[in-house]
Parts: C-alpha cells; structure tokens; sequence
C-alpha cells in the first residue's frame, strides 16, 4: 500500500508542474479521497492519473519512434536496426491504443508537456544529438535514450496501474508494464 500511495503521489506531482495539467480548465472532473503518505486524505480528481499517464506517454511514445526510425534507418549493426524497426512498430501500435483513450477523456490531442525536460522523454535535443553522431556514437545515442525511455515508461505505467481509475487506460499500461519488460531484456541483448 505505502508503493500505491508512493506513485500516486508521484504522479499528483506531475500535474502541479505548470503545464503538466490532467485536464483541460473546462471539464469537470469527480473527486475522490486519497491518502497522502502522512494518511491525510487530500481530494484529486478521478481519472487524473489516468489523464496524467496517458499526457505523458503520449509524447514519450512519439519522441521514441522518432528516435528508433531514425536507428531503423541509420545503425550500421543490423540487430540494433532490425529491433528499432520492431520497436517503433509496436510503439505506433501502442499510440493508437493511447490517442482514442485522450478523447475518450476528454484531453487535448496537443502535447501538454512540450519544452519539458523529463525522464524518459526523447526531446528535440535528443533527437539533435542523435542527427549529429555517427556510426558507434550515433548508435549509443540510440541504446542510452531508449533504455531510459523504457524504463520510465516501464514506472510511469506500472503507476497507472497501481493507482488509475479509468479500465481501459489500466489495461493498456498493464500490457505497456509487460512489453518494457521484454524490449529491455531485447535491448541488453542487442546493446552487448
């Protein structure tokens, strides 16, 4: 229980950050009682984690496949080239699972979170850095970002899990939990 209270904390601090909020000013959201870790129950809207999770693995997701069609195209190792290629296919997949979950919210199509520096996410920068390198160090580029962003998709998802309202979006980040699972053990495997 002290995790679950631990993620959704985590994620309450996501939607503080400027920028970063659940939902649009204009809808109405449900509340519902959670404890804080000191057991004071503070009010969240329902379905903000929800919301949360789906804004932040929206763009992650995008910023990925960015990245890994880039390595699809670019990587001189043809493992790391063949499972980028996988990986952003099964990335696109997972996007359009994640974009009729944002209108069945109710949530903006836009990225809520552009101009964030935020683990996990494959940033402009990132993506400049990856354009610039080349051969071996182009492709560390790709092995170290990815790796990263499917570890924090990994926690962010596994906190949907633990602490989301909404049935379809805890699906999809129960099967998100999975895949990172089996793309990182595919990753040491190319990446050694």
């Amino acid at each position: 229980m002290k995790a679950v209270r631990g993620t959704a904390a985590a994620l309450l601090v996501l939607l503080a950050v400027p920028g970063c909020s659940a939902a649009p000013p204009s809808t109405p959201v449900r509340t519902s009682p959670v404890s804080t870790p000191a057991g004071v129950p503070v009010q969240t809207p329902s379905g903000a984690t929800d919301a949360a999770w789906l804004q932040l693995m929206t763009p992650m997701n995008e910023g990925a496949v960015e990245l890994l069609a880039m390595a699809a195209d670019r990587a001189t190792d043809p493992g790391l080239r063949s499972w980028a290629t996988d990986l952003a296919a099964a990335h696109r997949a997972e996007l359009d699972r994640m974009r009729p979950l944002l209108t069945q919210l109710g949530l903006p199509a836009t990225n809520v979170h552009e101009g964030h520096e935020m683990p996990g996410m494959v940033t402009p920068g990132d993506l400049a850095q990856a354009r610039a390198a080349k051969g071996a160090a182009f492709e560390k580029v790709v092995v170290v970002q990815i790796r990263e962003h499917l570890e924090h998709s990994a926690r962010v998802s596994r906190s949907e899990v633990d602490a989301g309202s909404e049935a379809a979006a805890k699906k999809l980040a129960a099967s998100l939990v999975e895949a990172r699972a089996a793309e990182l053990d595919a990753l040491k495997r190319v990446a050694t």
